[in-house]
């Protein structure tokens, strides 16, 4: 049976890579940023894209632009903009884009899906937000079988970092087939744990300064190393039908070149800084953080777009070599699959990253409602 999701504020589309690996069908996927949007159809060719302001969407317009009739949507989906709830920013009441969390659930609302799912920074819980928080779960409870919040660590789900976010799920009384609990989301206690090292095998770690263009970001990489576990599937395979690149698949599966290994240029100065610095250590002037290899990835942070200063992100700095990580890096300690393709752009890359929800998380939560739909 067809399962169709639509993805709102779907960014590059972690949490519609995660959906389709579970088994739906992303039928649609809403995206005001330019360049987001554009990755996102770079990887989900037969999806219908709305580039369009979430605010400013009806249900009724939602489910017209995306080709689907009320009753028919399986599941909305999405991850608010969440920079006005994060404990890094400045946490303003007032911050225009909290208002776009109240529009997710207006959207639910008025579409009445079989099941919602809406991710947001752990910062959202916080008792000042109560008022929001409250506001928009009033309007789906009378018909929605609201689970507590769901805290979800991305290392416990297999995903080599501790980037950790908070899952609002709801079931709709009336349509979904099985009561679902929050402990039916717990992660098995047999998952591999990845660390660090583990994530970037087979990556080239001898980037130079120069490879800037997007072509130059191309590299080999040695599927040899590749260990036979779940997080390598992940990483090579695992591509859903009608998702992905076509040519730029072939180039990855049949040729062993993955995009977004480009360089950065850093003084001597900061390279001989870089290079002393213990595992874990921060760089007192660019506040960069040393990876450990046999740790787990900080949080990949967005840095800000256009309309905000164009501020890039802190980028760790790579274990072994004394640079920032690459935009592939990135991807890969965020659970990204090689053959998935970001913008041409450094800056863009590792803002659509430091963005998305884990597909590798998210494949496991939806999973869960999937197959509580199917059984």
């Amino acid at each position: 049976m067809d399962r169709q999701i639509i993805d709102l504020f779907a960014g590059a589309g972690g949490l519609s890579l995660g959906a389709a690996r579970a088994g739906f069908n992303v039928k649609a996927a809403v995206e005001l940023d330019n360049h987001a949007i554009h990755t996102h159809i770079k990887n989900f060719p037969n999806s219908t894209h709305i580039q369009q302001d979430v605010s400013k969407l009806s249900g009724e317009d939602l489910l017209r632009l995306a080709g689907i009739k009320k009753g028919e949507l399986d599941g909305l989906i999405g991850g608010p903009p969440c920079q006005g709830f994060s404990t890094i920013g400045k946490q303003q009441i007032d911050d225009n884009r909290n208002q776009l969390f109240n529009d997710f659930f207006r959207l639910v609302q008025e579409i009445e899906p079989n099941f919602f799912v809406a991710e947001n920074v752990t910062g959202i819980l916080n008792t000042k937000y109560d008022f929001i928080r409250e506001e928009a779960l009033s309007l789906v409870q009378d018909k929605y079988i609201l689970l507590e919040p769901i805290k979800v660590k991305a290392s416990e789900y297999g995903a080599p970092t501790i980037r950790t976010r908070i899952f609002f799920i709801g079931i709709h009384i009336k349509r979904f087939p099985k009561e679902l609990k929050k402990t039916d989301f717990t992660p098995s206690n047999d998952l591999e744990s990845i660390n660090v090292s583990h994530a970037l095998i087979g990556l080239p770690t001898l980037i130079q300064p120069l490879w800037l263009s997007e072509e130059q970001g191309w590299q080999l990489v040695d599927k040899t190393q590749f260990p036979k576990n779940r997080f390598f599937d992940r990483i090579i395979n695992s591509i859903p039908n009608n998702i992905g690149n076509n040519k730029l698949i072939e180039r990855y599966m049949e040729q062993d070149f993955v995009s977004g290994c480009q360089g950065t240029r850093h003084s001597k100065e900061v390279e001989e800084r870089y290079a002393n610095l213990q595992y874990g250590q921060q760089d007192k002037i660019s506040k960069s953080v040393k990876l450990n290899p046999l740790g787990f990835c900080p949080t990949l942070r967005a840095g800000t777009g256009s309309d905000k200063g164009s501020y890039q992100a802190v980028r760790p700095i790579h274990y072994e070599q004394p640079r920032v990580i690459t935009p592939r890096e990135a991807a890969r300690l965020q659970g990204f699959p090689d053959w998935f393709v970001f913008h041409e752009t450094k800056w863009h890359s590792f803002r659509q990253i430091g963005n998305s929800v884990s597909p590798i998380v998210a494949e496991k939560i939806l999973k869960v409602i999937f197959d509580a739909m199917n059984n």
